[in-house]
């Protein structure tokens, strides 16, 4: 039974009160191209598509999707004039080339245009300076431009100088306000002391279940089933994914960190590294009796086994499995919970913590669509 549905048809939600528009401002149309129809670019179009009619009505934005990318090919809306309309895809394309495709969505005649990148390519990263320099919106959920070379980072933010905006909350803990709630804090003249969270849905589903009933091993190959974890576990017991996100913040914070400053400790044992997958996940049991032994001594302490990552004032930043006690707040969450929490000279007594689910494609392009909003606000009408 869907429970919250229940509880809104037991009690519904006042009719929310929409803003009276002037019948004679100019719309603002946006032009919206899409990279990675995977997952989540997916669950995106469908939000995209549903939102339409009510942005165009009560906020006077018109969303144009103007194409799709996928690895191989790309569709466009000059090639298929109801693309805007489509679930599955349109049937004419073309094969992919990314400076034809941003052309096309920026077009010729001075409107708004924005690429959004739901892929996890890092050749696609390396085309946002660019766009940028040119004028054009980028949005993505994909960590490898803010946590890559910091040389490549520094120009995609120097692009921006231009007017073109940035923005990436969803590389983060998916559609968690964590980068928007650091970038507040910042901006309003808070010091960040300590950043610290559990930022894979992954690990924190594994810790929660890892109570000796199991092993180790079934956890993870129950996981795996699931599709909780990538298609190689190893590269969420690795911690590397945490550690991508850690740089994203840590950059945010001011801090010129890369992937080789962080300290990690992986879980996976370097005999398991090494193999094929196939070969790997046939020796998942190896796992077991290290994993015992940490949540034995955990145990021993009164604390509990967590995956946490951990960034100090002074920048170093580090990503392993820690025994923490019962009454830390991240010793309470559920499921796959990602939860951050940020001392500040503010927040020094009580740190302030952002919560809640940050995994699925649904949550994750929801965070991806309100970065699109946020810079819709920006724009100025045009009629």
């Amino acid at each position: 039974m869907n429970t919250c549905a229940s509880q809104l048809a037991e009690h519904p939600l006042p009719p929310r009160l929409l803003p009276v528009r002037p019948a004679q401002t100019a719309r603002r149309v946006l032009a919206v191209g899409l990279i990675g129809p995977g997952r989540v670019g997916s669950a995106l179009l469908d939000q995209l598509r549903a939102a339409q009619p009510r942005l165009a009505r009560d906020s006077g934005l018109d969303l144009k999707l103007c194409g799709v990318v996928a690895s191989k090919r790309m569709w466009l809306d000059c090639d298929d004039a109801e693309l805007n309309g489509r679930h599955g895809g349109a049937q004419i394309w073309r094969p992919n080339d990314l400076d034809a495709f941003a052309a096309h969505v920026r077009g010729n005649d001075g409107r708004h245009a924005l690429l959004i990148d739901c892929s996890a390519s890092d050749e696609v990263a390396a085309h946002y300076a660019r766009w940028l320099a040119d004028g054009i919106h980028v949005v993505t959920p994909n960590k490898l431009a803010g946590s890559g070379p910091l040389v490549r980072w520094q120009a995609i933010r120097a692009a921006c100088a231009g007017g073109a905006r940035f923005r990436y909350e969803a590389t983060v803990c998916a559609g968690l306000p964590v980068v928007q709630t650091l970038r507040d804090l910042l901006d309003t003249g808070d010091e960040l002391l300590a950043a610290e969270g559990m930022f894979s849905g992954t690990l924190a589903w594994l810790c929660n279940r890892h109570d000796g009933r199991q092993p180790f091993s079934a956890l993870v190959r129950e996981a795996h089933a699931l599709g909780y974890t990538e298609p190689d576990p190893r590269d969420d017991l690795s911690g590397i994914d945490v550690a991508r996100k850690l740089v994203i913040l840590a950059r945010e914070a001011g801090w010129p960190l890369s992937m080789e400053d962080v300290a990690v400790e992986s879980l996976v044992p370097p005999a398991l590294a090494a193999l094929p997958l196939e070969a790997c996940l046939e020796r998942l049991d190896e796992l077991d009796a290290p994993m015992a032994a940490k949540l034995a001594a955990a145990r021993a302490e009164g604390g509990v086994l967590r995956h946490v990552a951990h960034l100090d004032r002074h920048g170093r930043a580090s990503v392993r499995l820690a025994v923490l006690p019962a009454t830390h707040a991240f010793a309470h969450t559920r499921l796959t919970d990602n939860v951050v929490q940020f001392s500040t000279r503010r927040y020094c007594d009580n740190p302030m913590l952002v919560q809640g689910p940050g995994a699925g494609p649904e949550v994750t392009a929801a965070g991806v669509f309100a970065d699109l909003l946020r810079i819709a606000e920006s724009l100025e009408a045009r009629a």
